[in-house]
């Protein structure tokens, strides 16, 4: 019972550890700049680490990166290298980017890059952890399902927050949408009746009624 216990702690760990963290490959060209953008509330850490996928290169490849956050505030910017971190505690809410250009490299030629990007939980060190707080078995996974857990709490606060937000917006539009609908309606009308009045003299001017 306690093995089955176990396992399903760290089925569940596993799976919120999958969903803040991930690994990707970038195909840079000379011509082109790429960009992949996540959407991360405040006070996150994020960890990104970044190198290029060494193959058989006439000239050795050289990338240039740069991540921004949702006001474009400048996290780290780095110029021709072959590998970087960079890490940070988001400040505010929204999609934060990060972008990578090749700055040295033959044309025609593409370059693999690897970039591996960790949000929330999958920062942090467990090793270390269990280390500090003597923490072993099944006690270990309880910890990170708890801290799990109340990461995925926090992000559906987050969501209901953008909800709610949303909401707002759509209810706000709406009654713009509303009221210019009947003031659309009011000139129609009013013109209508305008135009009517004018015919209306017009044919008794002209004794046509």
């Amino acid at each position: 019972m306690g093995r089955d216990r176990a396992g399903a702690v760290a089925a569940v760990t596993v799976w919120w550890l999958a969903r803040c963290a991930g690994a990707v490959w970038l195909e840079l060209a000379t011509t082109t700049t790429k960009c992949l953008s996540e959407e991360i509330q405040s006070n996150v850490v994020v960890i990104g680490d970044y190198s290029i996928l060494y193959e058989e290169h006439p000239v050795r490849p050289l990338v240039s990166a740069k991540v921004t956050s949702p006001y474009g505030d400048v996290l780290h910017h780095s110029d021709k290298v072959t590998h970087g971190q960079f890490a940070f505690t988001s400040a505010e809410s929204g999609n934060y980017l990060a972008c990578f250009k090749v700055e040295v490299l033959e044309k025609g030629m593409v370059i693999n890059l690897n970039l591996d990007w960790k949000t929330g939980i999958a920062t942090r060190d467990w090793d270390a952890i269990a280390k500090k707080e003597k923490l072993e078995g099944v006690a270990l996974e309880l910890v990170k399902l708890e801290t799990a857990v109340r990461g995925i709490h926090e992000n559906l606060l987050y969501l209901r927050s953008k909800e709610a937000d949303m909401r707002d917006v759509s209810e706000w539009t709406n009654a713009k949408i509303t009221l210019l609908s009947l003031v659309s309606l009011t000139v129609c009308i009013t013109v209508s009746v305008l135009q009517f009045r004018h015919l209306k003299q017009y044919f008794q001017k002209k004794k046509l009624i």
